[in-house]
């Protein structure tokens, strides 16, 4: 795929910001949908950005495909190596959101990767990058908080998103300083452990979550990751004071359920709307 010479990002994207207004107006959770760049195929990334966008996602986050990818459990672990087969870089993300905006894509793009494949771009070439083909932030899945400064204020001065992973063994320390730095959103993890769907939902993620927001403030948003596959959940964790819930595994075990890319579109599309419901429903 050719790189974009010129600005890709229309007019009409939301930032992150204005797509959680929307989902608050409406009193549901923000539906987050993650798929991994280059999975199943090279060529299918930009047709299923727009399904999800269809189906009514939110916010989308595109995972970087990464050789070690210590935080992902199998499902998505098996998808970022058959990307990596396929031959997907860095570069290819970037070239698959500006190909999604000229074809009409308007709901924010969150980068999600590790990080050594970010810095090895260089901060400043990634930040000027994603600006230019319409990516609205990152997440550094293995990024210490230390270390986040300088890349947050690279991102900040694009003016991108740095959004933080915190776990229910985050210290309160280590989640006032990822709150200094947060812009966009905070993925709050829901368990210990890796991704993967589950059938129910940690018993302590509501005390979690309080001590979340109480780092992090009444009006940032939050939202959930890490097991969540069903409509139910995403109604859980909207009672439970989320603005938005994260569904990865689920979305990638969706796509092996199809044979031909036509048969993805039309099956993500419709989970995504299925997943949507729940979010209203809540």
């Amino acid at each position: 795929m050719a790189s974009p010479t010129k600005k890709a990002k229309a007019d009409a994207t939301l930032s992150i910001a204005e797509a959680f207004a929307v989902s608050r107006a409406e009193k549901r959770a923000a539906f987050i949908p993650y798929i991994t760049a280059g999975f199943p195929a090279l060529d299918s990334t930009v047709p299923l950005l727009l399904a999800l966008q269809r189906g009514g996602a939110d916010i989308i986050e595109l995972g970087m495909p990464f050789s070690d990818p210590m935080a992902d459990g199998p499902t998505i672990q098996k998808s970022s190596y058959d990307a990596l087969v396929n031959g997907v870089k860095l570069d290819h993300c970037f070239d698959y959101v500006a190909a999604a905006r000229a074809q009409g894509l308007t709901v924010p793009v969150v980068l999600m990767g590790y990080t050594n494949p970010f810095l090895s771009y260089g901060e400043d070439r990634l930040a000027a990058r994603a600006k230019l083909v319409g990516v609205e932030g990152f997440i550094v899945v293995d990024m210490p908080p230390d270390d986040a400064g300088a890349f947050a204020t690279c991102l900040e001065a694009k003016g991108l998103a740095f959004v933080p992973l915190v776990a229910p063994t985050s210290a309160d320390a280590r989640m006032s300083t990822l709150a200094k730095l947060a812009k966009g959103y905070v993925y709050c993890v829901s368990l210990t452990g890796v991704t993967g769907s589950r059938s129910e939902l940690p018993a302590d993620l509501p005390v979690f979550l309080k001590r979340v927001r109480g780092s992090f403030g009444a009006d940032f948003p939050i939202v959930v990751g890490f097991g969540l596959s069903t409509p139910a959940h995403v109604a859980h964790v909207h009672a439970m004071g989320a603005d938005g819930a994260v569904v990865g595994s689920k979305v990638i075990e969706e796509l092996r359920r199809h044979a031909t890319l036509p048969e993805q579109e039309k099956g993500l599309e419709a989970y995504a709307r299925h997943m949507r419901g729940g979010a209203a429903a809540s």
